[in-house]
């Protein structure tokens, strides 16, 4: 399934704004919410092809956030990157634990994102 639409979940703005423009200029359709209880409205509305998604955030947080969108059946085909700053090994390993198909630690690389986002593109 080619990837078109990416809903960008991040409580930071200029995360959301540095996200937002790279995807932007590589052509993909971005929507952006700042906390979980918008990202849950957008998700519907929208039918992102991906979620980029955060971890720290206020109220639900990413990882809360990616085990209830892949764990309801009519979320569950969204494909999440976690995108965070948490760089442990223990947070990858958890943050794959709730769902989300990869992980990149901020500040996000735009090749190696822009890679991860096509290699899921193409499974």
């Amino acid at each position: 399934m080619p990837i078109k639409k990416v809903l960008v979940v991040d409580d930071s703005p200029t995360e959301r704004y540095f996200l937002t423009e790279l995807l932007t200029k590589n052509g993909f359709h971005v929507s952006a919410a700042e906390n979980a209880e918008e990202a849950l409205i957008k998700v519907k509305a929208v039918e992102p092809d991906l979620i980029l998604m955060d971890v720290v955030m206020p109220g639900q947080n990413g990882f809360q956030l990616t085990r209830q969108i892949t764990r309801d059946p009519g979320t569950q085909h969204i494909p999440i990157i976690m995108c965070t700053s948490k760089n442990q090994q223990t947070d990858r390993i958890w943050g794959l634990r709730q769902g989300a198909r990869d992980y990149v630690t901020k500040p996000v690389k735009a090749e190696e994102l822009l890679d991860k986002i096509a290699a899921i593109g193409c499974a």
